[in-house]
This record gives structure tokens, C-alpha cells and sequence, in this order.
């Protein structure tokens, strides 16, 4: 799997050393159970968890950017700063790898233009809150983008900017890491590095394929 190899190559290292990307540190994603859920959180209700589980906690959230475009190529984050041994397509429960034919892949698909990770917890109290507002709406319920998300990345003088980190419930650590994906709509697969025995290091989601 050639983006496989790929991923090796810019990731495996503690930096990111490339001349089409600039590198951003975006905060720290907090992990309840350490199952992770990458999706487009306008369509996050029937999003699966990655079956790897990841450590609980918080955790550095980078947003590598290519420069050319300014779009968010990679979004990734770091669980140890342990040597990263080797490389696997992330697969959430029912999909296995073997079943994948040439560049096949498995993901996540985006209509919205937008993507997150947060905790299968975290996703839960997101379903919870849509469901409070719509309640407590009605008729004006403009959806959850309009309602929760579209604040933090736009006001009255246009973008703010490509990424944040929301919190669904302020009552909870939980918090949701939203940014835009790559050029926009698309089917996106994610990556686990391994430390050698197996411990998951990083967690990377590609949006444009930058070739080392």
C-alpha cells in the first residue's frame, strides 16, 4: 500500500521535516475510554470507534498543513514519543484489512467539509446536546453545524480558522478536535504507528497526500 509507505516516511520521526508542509501544534485532545472516533461529526451518530484503544488522556494534536493550498493535509496525535516501529491502516469493528484489493482503503466520508477526533464518550454527549437543542428548538433548529460548530470557525468578519477544539458537555473533559478536511468532501483513512510490543504512538488522518 503505497500511502502506507508514505505515511512511514514523514511520520515515523519525532518532526515532520518536508518543504510542502508547515507543521501547527493545535492543543490536546482528552481521551475518556480511548476509543477514538475519526468522522465527519455532522454524520457522527453511526461512526464506529477505531478497534485499536488507544491510551486515556490528554494528548498533542498536530495539523500539518500544505503549503501551497494552506489546507489541512494531515491531522495527527500523539500518544508516546517512543520510536514508531511500524504502520497499519486504522480499522474500526467489521472491516478487515485482507479484504482490501490495490490502493483500497478503509475511512470516513465527509460532506461537510469538515472532520474531528474525539473519544466514542465525547460522541456520545455531541448526539446528546443535537438532541437537547432540537428539542428545545424546534421548527428553528438550524442543525448542529449552525448551532454548535459554525461559532468557532467563522464570525461577522468571516474565517477564524481551519481548526478547534469544542466541548459538547462543559460539564465533561470531553472535548471535540473539528478542522477542515484537505479541499473539502472525501473518503479519508487514518493510520496507526506502533512502538515496537505493539503500543499505539501516533494516530494520523491523511487529507492530501504529500509524497516524501
Amino acid at each position: 500500500m503505497k500511502h502506507l509507505e508514505n505515511i512511514h516516511k514523514l511520520f515515523s520521526k519525532n518532526f515532520v521535516q518536508h518543504p510542502l508542509i508547515e507543521t501547527f501544534d493545535a492543543g490536546k485532545l482528552y481521551l475518556s475510554t480511548g476509543r477514538l472516533v475519526a468522522c465527519d461529526p455532522l454524520i457522527t451518530n453511526d461512526m464506529l470507534p477505531f478497534e485499536v484503544v488507544f491510551p486515556k488522556g490528554r494528548f498533542p494534536v498536530l495539523v500539518h498543513r500544505e503549503k501551497g493550498s494552506n489546507c489541512v493535509a494531515y491531522a495527527e496525535v500523539i500518544f508516546s514519543e517512543q520510536p514508531v516501529a511500524s504502520w497499519q491502516l486504522a480499522t474500526t469493528k467489521g472491516q478487515h484489512i485482507a479484504d482490501l484489493k490495490g490502493e483500497e482503503i478503509f475511512g470516513y466520508p465527509v460532506e461537510s467539509g469538515m472532520g474531528c477526533l474525539m473519544d466514542a464518550e465525547t460522541q456520545e454527549d455531541l448526539s446528546r446536546l443535537e438532541q437537547r437543542l432540537f428539542q428545545r428548538k424546534g421548527a428553528d433548529f438550524m442543525g448542529i453545524y449552525e448551532e454548535f460548530f459554525h461559532e468557532h470557525f467563522f464570525d461577522e468578519n468571516g474565517a477564524i480558522d481551519q481548526f478547534a477544539f469544542l466541548k459538547p458537555d462543559e460539564h465533561k473533559a470531553g472535548n471535540i478536535f473539528a478542522f477542515e478536511t484537505g479541499y473539502g468532501e472525501g473518503f479519508y483513512a487514518s493510520y496507526i504507528g506502533f512502538a515496537k510490543g505493539g503500543r499505539p504512538v501516533k494516530l494520523i488522518t491523511e487529507f492530501i497526500e504529500i509524497l516524501e
